[in-house]
């Protein structure tokens, strides 16, 4: 499983939540808890590029880099959901109960409660884990750390965490941070598929890193070896060459996960745009007209052969192998055909829409 390390905002978990008194005893397969509640992004399309971002400059390749490491940060978050229920599956916990326990991570006292056959989002069910730190029960947010609504058979199951709740050592400079991964295996069109949304990042100051996120949602779903990603991050102090400021990454992908390539088409819309129509999104505002209108208004008197570096790879679709950005526009061969037909089926979310996302906890809990 790839590490999720903070990249963009301090708070982005740099370790799994391990339970402070975990039992050591074997899972018997009578425990209530899903096995799997993520999707594994081939490296093609995930990976955390921020070391390469600072060499690079403003052009095709920065913007392909960056959409790889958010995808990495989307990914991330549907792995520590499944790493947080794997922890809680070795307790055997089978049935409706409350507890608490002393978290090795930040030494606070966390309440747990779980209880069969809950509403949530028009739908019940089977099961509910509601996780607060107990001496925040009192405050704006109740303390909210961890919810989990699943089904077990088929799988499918809504979980929303607060990093801050979870562990205040390691997330002591996010307070608003909130992530949502929905997971089911319960669809005709995927085997497995989920849905991550992230909201209230600390966005640092555009001269520390001017690309932060703040909001994101993004889909994955396996079908066999192609695995389908799309969905848009927003970045709120984006510029490019101008001074406006405020730009989405809308974005549609496919890889390959045996031979661990991909295809990405990447749209930049201000992230003010209100719209769902694909080809506003990624077509009017390609990477290539978004940067050439930015130029064309900022140095109208320069000849163009001098933006040459900056357009560089900025023609879709963009090219990835293992762990990589190959390049823009062409093919690198043939292998990418299949893909390219799967990702033109995709289309992004409105920018509007991401820009304004709002993760919420349920608060009338039962």
């Amino acid at each position: 499983m790839k590490k999720l390390k903070s990249i963009f905002t301090v708070f982005i978990i740099s370790s799994i939540f391990i339970f402070g008194c975990k039992k050591e005893t074997e899972i018997t397969g009578n425990e209530i808890f899903p096995e799997n509640f993520s999707v594994d992004i081939p490296s093609s399309l995930s990976s955390d590029n921020s070391k390469a971002i600072k060499s690079e400059v403003l052009n095709g390749n920065l913007i392909y880099l960056h959409l790889q490491t958010f995808i990495f940060v989307g990914e991330g978050a549907g792995e520590i959901v499944e790493s947080i229920m794997n922890s809680i599956r070795e307790y055997n916990l089978s049935q409706e109960m409350t507890f608490s326990i002393q978290s090795e991570e930040d030494g606070r006292t966390k309440n747990f409660v779980i209880v069969e056959q809950s509403e949530f989002e028009g739908q019940t069910w089977e099961y509910e884990l509601t996780m607060t730190d107990a001496d925040s029960e009192n405050n704006e947010d109740g303390g909210m750390a961890l919810q989990i609504f699943w089904n077990k058979s088929p799988i499918n199951g809504i979980a929303i965490l607060k990093p801050y709740n979870i562990n205040r050592t390691e997330n002591e400079l996010s307070t608003t941070a909130v992530f949502r991964v929905d997971y089911t295996e319960a669809r005709n069109d995927y085997e497995a598929a989920m849905t991550v949304y992230i909201s209230g990042l600390p966005v640092p100051s555009p001269l520390v890193e001017p690309y932060a996120m703040e909001t994101l949602k993004m889909f994955a779903g396996k079908k066999g070896d192609i695995i389908d990603v799309y969905g848009n991050s927003n970045q709120p102090n984006a510029a490019f060459f101008s001074t406006e400021t405020g730009f989405n990454w809308a974005f549609v992908a496919s890889g390959n996960d045996s031979l661990n390539i991909a295809t990405a088409e990447v749209g930049l819309p201000y992230s003010s745009l209100n719209t769902t129509d694909r080809e506003v999104i990624l077509k009017d505002n390609s990477i290539y007209n978004v940067f050439y209108n930015s130029l064309i208004a900022t140095w109208p008197n320069v000849d163009p052969i001098e933006w040459e570096a900056y357009l560089q790879n900025t023609q879709a679709p963009g090219y990835f192998g293992e762990g990589h950005f190959i390049q823009g526009g062409t093919a690198p061969s043939d292998l990418y055909y299949d893909l390219s037909n799967s990702m033109n089926l995709l289309s992004p979310y409105n920018p509007f829409e991401i820009s304004n996302l709002s993760v919420e906890f349920k608060t009338n809990l039962q």
